[in-house]
């Protein structure tokens, strides 16, 4: 059996399609990433644990990933991206892929053409963006168990307001993390700790939970079809200003227009954009876990920015 008709019939197996297809092209987190093209010759995208014969593995030479998924929890990862796309996709606002199959070993995904971002995109993303957050969700939080990137993330739901829920369940557990590790030190965890007691005053007007995709970076917006897609996403419900503190971090492409069609739709509060420094605190803590003392002086940035409010 040829290699590529070996990993067509081991994707076949863990997820019951009918797989015509399939190669290996690249790893994240420890699972494979594989494009598949299904009888009918429909594309897909599969994330897969790694197989266990060397003949398809991932090429000779490819670097360990340091964030790799412990193999007990990809079940719990897979699982967690799949709920979050079809809970996004519920809201028909911004599209998303179509969850085709999930399993403890794999999940596949509809195949999304490769586009490019424009202007025009990029404002109608915004005012899709906007939709899915109002949208809205039934409390800060999701029902099931959340992972972002190779990292569990507590879902738990509580009745509570939001800065309380996002220092309980996004800022404490990953600084807690990071400083055990050593990434961070004692003063490092003070700045964060400051903003932790001052979270209620920091935070801005209460909000009701917005359907939020949780880890919404550049790289998880894909542009096709004249529009902006998402994928990847740590969704729950949360505070709309989280997902466009994101798309800032690492520079979306034609942010300004992004924000306009997002204003245009559903006007931000007063004060959003100093407020973005208490956002991005969460994935750059997330960062510094996954990735070490390189983002120390990025989280202590966000820190002092968020406290000067």
């Amino acid at each position: 059996m040829s290699r590529s008709a070996a990993v067509a019939d081991r994707l076949a197996r863990l997820t019951g399609l009918p797989v015509r297809e399939a190669r290996v092209v690249g790893a994240q987190h420890g699972y494979q990433h594989l494009m598949m093209t299904l009888s009918g010759g429909r594309r897909a995208f599969a994330k897969a644990v790694p197989a266990s014969d060397p003949g398809d593995a991932p090429a000779p030479g490819m670097v360990p990933d340091p964030a790799a998924v412990p193999s007990a929890e990809f079940a719990a990862a897979f699982a967690a991206e799949a709920n979050g796309l079809r809970w996004l996709a519920e809201a028909s606002a911004v599209p998303v892929p179509e969850v085709l199959a999930v399993s403890p070993e794999a999940l596949v995904i509809s195949m999304i053409p490769a586009g490019r971002a424009t202007p025009e995109a990029a404002f109608g993303f915004g005012t899709d963006l906007a939709r899915l957050h109002a949208a809205g969700a039934a409390g800060f939080g999701a029902p099931w168990p959340g992972f972002i990137a190779s990292l569990p993330l507590d879902n738990t739901q509580d009745a509570g307001e939001w800065p309380q829920w996002y220092a309980r369940r996004r800022l404490l557990p990953f600084l807690s993390r990071a400083v055990d590790a050593g990434t961070l030190r004692a003063d490092d965890a003070r700045l964060v700790e400051a903003v932790i007691d001052r979270i209620g005053s920091l935070a801005g007007p209460a909000e009701p939970p917005s359907r939020i995709h949780g880890d919404c970076w550049a790289g998880n917006v894909l542009w096709s079809r004249g529009r902006g897609w998402l994928i990847d996403p740590a969704a729950h419900g949360g505070h709309r200003e989280t997902d466009l503190a994101m798309l800032a971090l690492f520079g979306a492409p034609h942010l300004d227009r992004i924000l306009a069609g997002y204003n245009d739709t559903v006007p931000l509060a007063a004060g959003w954009r100093s407020r973005i420094p208490l956002h991005q605190l969460h994935p750059l803590l997330v960062h510094a876990c996954l990735f070490g003392a390189s983002y120390r002086e990025e989280v202590r940035s966000a820190a002092r920015a968020a406290l000067a409010i």
